[in-house]
């Protein structure tokens, strides 16, 4: 199927590893230039053919206007992916301002910011816009009480910029993800290790424990998100904006 792609200008935060980094390989398999911005390059970005990368610290303010702006004046789609999702073991009353601050900066401000620049490059020609949300925006979670607060206001912005911008050609879409096999959540310093150093649990039975949460029982594979993301980026839904898609397992159920 071919999701003409080809040449359109694509730019992704959060590019450098988990979901970002397939969704960089997913666009440029289509044959999209894509401008990838991470704090470090990554070997795996570096071997992607077509892909800029862009060394910048998106919880910046001037970050993801700098990132934008390398991409030059036009642009077709912009995915907002950078978060950071840290494990609050301790509960609620020990999440500090600064810490609610840092989360809300890098989940939610560096989203408006980005997409404060990226707009103006494509209301003459239309585009969409993705944002990487997350089940938590609707399972509220105190593990991850200021994640969960900041992606159901991420949520919230997309609907938002869909209402507004609709009319003059730009979709504006939020993929929810559950637990996905990242670094994010198996790595070294990642939730189940978090978790598991916090109560004394085997970092693998907490594993075990998110997937028995899910009728699959297993993690979303991030290429999985990433073939969303994209469908999501292309024109063939052309008439899908304001939507949430989640791709769970199941996790959340519907009646």
């Amino acid at each position: 199927m071919d999701l003409g792609l080809t040449g359109k200008r694509v730019v992704v935060t959060g590019a450098g590893r988990g979901i970002g980094l397939a969704v960089v390989r997913a666009f440029a398999a289509e044959g999209a230039s894509v401008v990838a911005g991470s704090r470090r390059t990554s070997a795996e970005l570096k071997e992607i053919p077509g892909v800029t990368v862009v060394e910048v610290d998106l919880a910046e303010p001037d970050g993801p206007e700098t990132l934008v702006a390398a991409a030059g004046e036009r642009i077709d789609v912009l995915v907002n992916n950078v978060g950071v999702a840290p494990p609050r073991t301790g509960g609620f009353l020990e999440v500090t301002d600064d810490m609610w601050a840092t989360t809300w900066n890098l989940d939610v401000m560096s989203a408006v910011r980005a997409t404060r620049a990226a707009l103006p490059r494509m209301l003459d020609h239309g585009g969409a816009i993705v944002n990487t949300g997350s089940v938590n925006a609707r399972l509220a979670d105190p593990l991850v009480i200021d994640y969960s607060a900041a992606k159901a206001a991420l949520t919230n912005l997309a609907k938002s910029l869909s209402k507004e911008f609709g009319p003059r050609g730009i979709r504006v879409n939020t993929v929810a993800p559950g637990p996905v096999a990242t670094d994010l959540w198996l790595g070294e310093g990642g939730v189940a290790a978090t978790v598991g150093a916090a109560t004394g649990a085997d970092p693998r039975d907490v594993e075990a424990g998110a997937k028995a949460a899910m009728v699959t029982g297993r993690f979303t594979r991030p290429e999985e998100v990433a073939d969303l993301v994209v469908m999501l980026g292309c024109e063939r839904l052309g008439n899908v904006t304001g939507a949430e898609f989640t791709i769970d397992g199941g996790m959340i159920t519907t009646v």
